[in-house]
C-alpha cells in the first residue's frame, strides 16, 4: 500500500503504519485492504502455548440439603463452589464449566448408581431406573471465581476443568451429617442408603 520494496523500516505508531519517508496508512485502511481490496487476501496468524508446569487449582464446595428422616430422601437445595483457577481467560465459560462439573458430580454423589444382581447382571440399564438430574430438579448453583495470578500459565490462568467434580459428594455428606448426625461414607446417597444409616444409628 505504501509502494515500498519491503516492510523494513515501517513502524507502527498512533494506529498507523508509517514509512521511513513519513508516508502512512491507518490500521483501518490496512484491515479494509487486506479483507476486501486486494484479492481478498487476509491477515492471519496462529499461535499456541504449552506450559511444562501444571499448577493445581484450589476450591471450596458447599452444599445445603433437606433430609426426610422417615424415608431417607435427600434433596439438595443449594450448591456453591469458590474456585481459584488463576485468572480465568473467559469468566463466562469458566463459570459454565464449574456449573456443569458440579451437575455431573451431583449425579455421581447423590443418585447415579449402577445396580447389579448377585449374578452380575445390570438391573438399571436404562434412564429412569438409572436416574440422572433433569433441569427442573437442579438445585440453586453459585460459582465464585477467586482470581489469583499464575505466572506459568497463559494470561495468569490455570486449570478449571476437573476440580468441580471433587468436592460435591463430600459436601453433601457433610450436609447430611449436619442435618442428621449420621456420617455416611458410601455414595450415592440414595434414600435406601440414607434411611438404613439413620436407622442403624438410632
Amino acid at each position: 500500500m505504501l509502494e515500498l520494496e519491503s516492510g523494513k523500516g515501517v513502524r507502527l505508531s498512533g494506529a498507523q503504519a508509517i514509512a521511513p519517508d513519513g508516508r502512512s496508512v491507518s490500521h483501518e485502511q490496512v484491515a479494509l485492504h487486506s479483507l476486501h481490496q486486494d484479492q481478498q487476501r487476509q491477515i492471519m496468524a496462529t499461535a499456541s502455548f504449552v506450559s511444562m508446569d501444571s499448577p493445581p487449582p484450589f476450591a471450596g464446595q458447599f452444599a445445603e440439603v433437606e433430609v426426610d428422616m422417615q424415608t431417607g430422601q435427600v434433596t439438595v437445595t443449594k450448591l456453591v463452589m469458590a474456585v481459584d483457577a488463576g485468572v480465568p481467560i473467559n469468566p463466562v465459560t469458566a463459570s459454565g464449566q464449574v456449573e456443569g462439573g458440579m451437575t455431573q458430580a451431583l449425579g455421581y454423589g447423590h443418585c447415579e448408581e449402577m445396580a447389579y444382581t448377585e449374578d452380575g447382571d445390570l438391573i438399571n440399564s436404562e434412564f429412569g431406573p438409572y436416574h440422572i438430574y433433569r433441569a427442573d430438579e437442579m438445585p440453586w448453583l453459585e460459582t465464585i471465581l477467586v482470581q489469583t495470578h499464575e505466572p506459568t500459565g497463559p494470561f495468569g490462568a490455570k486449570a478449571i476443568a476437573e476440580i468441580p467434580k471433587d468436592g460435591v459428594a463430600p459436601a453433601i455428606a457433610n450436609a447430611i451429617f449436619d442435618a442428621t448426625g449420621v456420617r455416611i461414607r458410601s455414595i450415592p446417597f440414595t434414600p435406601q442408603r440414607v434411611y438404613e444409616a439413620i436407622k442403624s444409628a438410632s
